[in-house]
């Protein structure tokens, strides 16, 4: 049969990913000459031969892809005759404006890890070991396509043997962007607080580092993603000097472990934490503390019986844990608000005040990410924060949305998305934009989405409330570019981000959308935060909410629990908390509440107040801490005796003063608080359901920080399945202002009104 030239074009994750290589093998064995070759859309593959063959060449290349890379589409279609005598790599040349996903840092694999813990292996100790399968690759990228010229190792020339490597079809880092030895590649430095650098072989270097963590030392590490703060985990007075250092008193630290056979030592795992542990992913895995454990839980996280977890992402991590043999934390190199640092000397002049020492390295970072973090609740993956391996793809199916959108986000938990082609961006997590470093990062990295992808952009999608940063940058932007302004509600965007992550927007009956988090500015220029909306037909409406109640001392309220427990208490109550206050602030807040106009629905402060009235926590020492106490000790309840505030109560808004209200009296009376927070809690689910059927959906769509509470989302699954209530969580995304950005978009595009 004559053979012909075909060509076949594959879009998605398909570089940096090892995919040429791996066609290149699948056409050597299968006897196809021809070329394959990255371009703006993805890869494309020509080859000469019969069109049996080469639909049995793209069968089993859809069957069985490389092992980190995604597939969208393919195509296939017979060109014009071309001669090749053999089958080749052929390097990227594009002009063509970059159409594909951006391929995110990858957790070194096994074959790797092997490798740099073989003394008879040349890779042995070398801490930046990658192949095609694993390593950083966003974090790296200066620009597209995926080649090493196109990358922060540019400048590290391969040496022969990794070179003899990178060209050998048989080698797993044949084409291997990436690829470098302790000869020719990134080189470790080891230095004290003040840069005098300890002098001491590259070889030693690890093992030094990992001798400091034993004495007690804090250590600055700059892994692949940016710095990371170091100690013994299992030393309860390194810990609470790290906490002191970097001025971080409660909020919990994540812990690493060797390998998921320590990790069983001292928890309790699911098959399911055990997949997310050990994907290429590698986030931080929120695990249930047992009696066991070895680290010091109550320094590491205090008064919470969960612990933040993960295994280590790079070769850098897998020698340090392979020497100390014990779980250290390891926690952002930064200080509280800041983002991640990544540059050496930035990292010596602000991370030398917290740590003893620092190993920094000579690989310039382009993106720096946080290490993501996951729980697992009711068998199913919930993101907390989607950072490093996450980001900064999203992964949808005909969003139809006009090219050259960027969605601004939030202000808390900042994100952007940006669509600059077929393809939705949506960015790592920034955090606060109240800091300047933040912001100026977050800037930044739309500064460089823009240039990588060469993108103008003509519609810009802002936070209706004016003065939050992202919605100033987004203005400033809109008049450098000329683009058009869209203003979109805070909580109709988080509704939309669960439309968007379901598909549902042409869902054939009317869903209820329930929106619950801590502050948004509302239509009535109200501070929405506990709503409830109807979608149908591409029309979103607000249809209920949490009743209004006083909006005390703007974002101090958020801060103090106290406040919002006497925002909600009526005269009659107000009385049994004055001691949470100084006869000062008394009079002043009393004040406020005369004269207040501001009302708001904030679910967030609800459960703020319900945690002050239980008296388990009054002042918050970082965001959300009483919430997350709360649920902790609503989690050490372990009876069926619950009570639902709301039992026999009619209602079109939700009565939050009367939960209040009832709450106290059963407290005053005796109940334990771990019985009140659990029907608290209890009472919360049982509204959604209630509002659920009065307006007559089957269907329930949930997003709001608020839902990263996994009690709730335990109860209302259960209750949801009791009634026959399909019930719609944020799981690619983020519940919190993360999806804010994603959210924008998706009501840009589908919603009518």
């Amino acid at each position: 049969m004559s053979e012909k030239t075909f060509k076949i074009q594959i879009k998605g994750r398909v570089q940096g990913v090892g995919f040429r290589p791996f066609v290149f093998n699948l056409a050597q064995l299968l006897n196809i000459n021809g070329t394959v070759s990255n371009d703006a859309q993805g890869v494309i593959i020509k080859m000469n031969t019969s069109k049996e063959k080469a639909n049995s060449f793209l069968k089993t290349l859809l069957k069985n892809p490389p092992p980190v890379s995604i597939i969208n589409t393919s195509t296939f279609e017979e060109i014009d005759r071309e001669e090749f005598n053999d089958f080749s790599i052929v390097s990227s040349v594009t002009n063509q404006n970059i159409n594909i996903p951006l391929t995110p840092d990858f957790v070194i694999c096994n074959d790797c890890k092997e490798e740099i813990n073989d003394a008879t292996n040349r890779r042995y100790g070398y801490p930046f070991t990658t192949c095609v399968n694993c390593g950083p690759r966003y974090a790296i990228t200066t620009k597209f396509p995926f080649e090493r010229r196109n990358t922060a190792l540019v400048d590290f020339e391969m040496c022969r043997a990794c070179s003899k490597e990178y060209t050998d079809p048989l080698n797993r880092r044949f084409h291997s962007q990436t690829n470098s030895c302790s000869d020719c590649g990134i080189q470790l430095e080891l230095v004290d607080n003040e840069g005098n650098r300890v002098d001491i072989d590259q070889q030693k270097i690890i093992e030094k580092a990992v001798t400091y963590i034993s004495e007690g030392k804090i250590l600055a590490i700059k892994n692949t993603n940016g710095y990371l703060l170091c100690c013994d985990a299992t030393n309860f007075e390194v810990v609470e000097r790290l906490r002191q250092k970097k001025k971080r008193p409660n909020k919990p630290f994540a812990v690493l472990y060797d390998t998921l056979e320590s990790v069983q030592q001292d928890f309790e795992i699911t098959a399911q934490e055990n997949d997310s542990l050990n994907s290429t992913v590698s986030p931080i895995v929120i695990l249930e503390n047992t009696e066991n454990t070895r680290i010091a839980t109550q320094a590491i996280a205090p008064g919470l019986s969960q612990t933040g977890v993960l295994l280590p992402s790079s070769g850098l991590l897998v020698l340090v844990m392979a020497i100390i043999k014990k779980p250290i934390v390891c926690t952002s190199g930064n200080f509280h608000g800041s983002p991640i640092i990544s540059e050496n000397g930035i990292a010596q002049e602000k991370l030398g005040v917290v740590a003893d020492y620092l190993v920094h390295h000579n690989l310039p970072i382009q993106f720096q990410q946080d290490d993501s973090v996951v729980k697992i609740v009711d068998g199913k993956q919930l993101i907390i924060r989607r950072s490093r391996g996450f980001a900064p793809n999203y992964f949808t199916e005909n969003h139809n949305i006009e090219a050259d959108t960027l969605a601004m986000g939030a202000h808390l938990k900042s994100t952007f998305s940006l669509v600059p082609n077929n393809h939705i961006y949506v960015s790592q997590y920034f955090g606060n934009l109240d800091s300047y470093d933040v912001s100026e990062r977050y800037k930044k990295t739309i500064k460089q989405y823009l240039n990588v992808f060469n993108c103008r952009p003509k519609t810009i999608l802002i936070d209706a409330h004016s003065a939050y940063q992202s919605s100033i940058i987004g203005k400033e932007l809109s008049q450098n570019y000329n683009a058009e302004l869209v203003k979109i509600q805070h909580h109709k965007a988080h509704f939309a981000s669960v439309l968007g992550e379901h598909q549902l927007f042409d869902y054939d009956e009317k869903l209820l959308g329930v929106v619950w988090d801590g502050t948004g500015y509302g239509d009535d220029d109200a501070i929405w935060g506990g709503e409830f909306f109807i979608y149908d037909n591409h029309t979103m409406e607000r249809v209920s909410h949490f009743d209004y109640y006083d909006w005390l001392a703007n974002d101090k309220m958020s801060q103090e629990p106290r406040i919002a427990l006497l925002s909600l208490l009526d005269d009659n109550n107000r009385h049994y908390i004055k001691d949470k206050f100084s006869d000062t602030e008394w009079k002043i807040y009393s004040k406020m509440l005369e004269n207040n106009v501001l009302k708001t629905s904030s679910v967030g402060r609800l459960f703020d107040a319900v945690a002050s009235a239980l008296n388990i926590k009054d002042i918050n020492s970082f965001e959300a801490e009483a919430p997350m106490l709360l649920e902790n000790c609503a989690l050490t309840y372990s009876k069926s005796y619950y009570i639902d505030f709301l039992h026999n109560i009619q209602f079109d808004t939700i009565p939050s003063k009367l939960i209040i209200e009832r709450l106290i009296k059963a407290f005053r009376e005796g109940f334990c608080k771990e019985r009140l927070a659990y029907s608290f809690i209890y009472t919360m689910a049982k509204s959604i359901i209630t509002l659920s059927r009065k307006h007559n959906t089957n269907t329930i769509a949930c997003s709001g920080g608020v839902f990263q509470n996994s009690l709730l989302v335990s109860i209302l699954s259960r209750l949801s399945k009791n009634h026959k209530i399909k019930l719609k969580l944020n799981c690619k995304l983020s519940a919190n202002d993360e999806n804010i950005s994603f959210g924008q978009l998706m009501y840009f595009q589908n919603i009518k009104n």
